[in-house]
């Protein structure tokens, strides 16, 4: 489990204003919350946190605070048409400390022809140690034939992960190729309507 050091400082300002301020200063607002303590709002290095954010459930280790605090992105506000970073829900988390996270399902190999692939869950729900969160669980498909229809029970989790998905949840579905019927001529109906 990959983890960052991002340098943090305690927001003052609050408001529409003071976010826009911020953000033009290259900063993002954020929030951190957790362990029965009061929200703190801070404002973070929005290329350093862009950055982060491209590891899937990422530990940050906040600097520059009274004390360091582990945390992990619960909640990422992006503008819908630039995307850049608009503002962050962080929670606290601990060594030792159980939290959930969607983790990717990773799929491997192919299936037997003419078995045509949909894949139905791309993410799974899971609890796991803040500090061993897993990036991702594989899942083989090699030689899977029509009619299969794995669940989300049938996913070998990384060590200390443990399922929080409903297990019969579909992971995907090996169907048959579609046959597209050949249309039949204006001739044919016409006998076919005569005949009845």
């Amino acid at each position: 489990m990959s983890e960052v050091r991002i340098a943090a400082e305690p927001r003052t300002e609050f408001g529409k204003g003071a976010s826009r301020r911020a953000r033009r200063a290259g900063k993002v607002p954020a929030v951190l919350y957790g362990h029965g303590t009061e929200p703190r709002h801070l404002n973070l290095p929005g290329h350093e946190l862009m950055l982060a954010l491209k590891t899937p459930n990422v530990l940050i280790r906040l600097e520059g605070l009274d004390k360091d605090n582990l945390a992990l992105p619960k909640s990422v506000q992006r503008d819908a048409i630039k995307g850049f970073l608009e503002h962050i829900d962080l929670l606290v988390v601990s060594k030792g400390e159980k939290v959930e996270v969607e983790i990717s399902v990773n799929l491997t190999g192919e299936v037997k022809a003419p078995g045509v692939l949909n894949q139905e869950l791309v993410t799974v729900t899971v609890e796991a140690e803040a500090t061993n969160i897993p990036t991702g669980v594989d899942f083989d498909i090699e030689g899977l034939e029509v009619g299969a229809n794995p669940t989300a029970g049938d996913l070998k989790l990384p060590t200390g992960a443990t399922l929080v998905t409903d297990p019969e949840t579909l992971v995907l579905t090996v169907s048959a190729p579609r046959v597209e019927e050949e249309p039949t001529t204006g001739a044919e109906t016409t006998e076919e309507a005569a005949a009845e």
